[in-house]
């Protein structure tokens, strides 16, 4: 059996579990997220590969980018990225990489951009399912009313990375919410 070399990085909004394969960043997801078990378990059947603790390259050049990236000195990533996934979710992980820093878009704006107007949930889903998280920003995701929606770190880290980015502003159903 292969295997998917891993390590933990303890970010300032959350612990992420890193992990490279084949020379290429294969994970970077939150650690203690609901789906843990059904991520590991897709990344590692599709890989037909193990985890194992490790040391990599890739894996140091990407804390070395997270760490410029919560110290607000970077704005893209450049890493190699493995997505395992279906045709569709790679869509939308594909499309998500696209979303500028600093800029957001909602679940419809992406469907219609995948030509898929109606495929609102699939993209939410796909979205949810995102295993390389910050670096395939599914953190710029929010609603139509742009309110803050789900995310597997937890709306919070979903607000600090928002913030990190320069948006401060977020609405409820009904009313605008201003944070400091």
């Amino acid at each position: 059996m292969k295997t998917i070399i891993t390590q933990t990085y303890q970010s300032p909004v959350g612990e992420l579990l890193l992990g490279v394969f084949g020379d290429q960043l294969c994970l970077c997801d939150w650690k203690y997220r609901k789906m843990r078990q059904a991520i590991d378990q897709r990344i590692q059947s599709g890989l037909n590969a193990a985890y194992q603790e490790g040391s990599h390259p890739v894996l140091e050049k990407a804390v070395v980018q997270l760490n410029e990236y919560f110290n607000s000195e970077r704005k893209t990533f450049d890493l190699p990225l493995h997505f395992v996934g279906s045709v569709f979710q790679k869509s939308v992980w594909n499309a998500l990489v696209q979303i500028p820093f600093g800029e957001t878009k909602s679940y419809l704006a992406l469907s219609q951009q995948l030509q898929n107007p109606d495929a609102i949930r699939a993209v939410a889903s796909a979205n949810g399912a995102n295993a390389i998280s910050i670096i395939v920003p599914c953190h710029r995701i929010i609603g139509s009313d742009g309110s803050l929606v789900g995310y597997a770190g937890g709306l919070e880290a979903k607000k600090k990375l928002l913030r990190l980015e320069g948006i401060q502003q977020f609405s409820k159903p009904g009313q605008i919410q201003l944070f400091n």
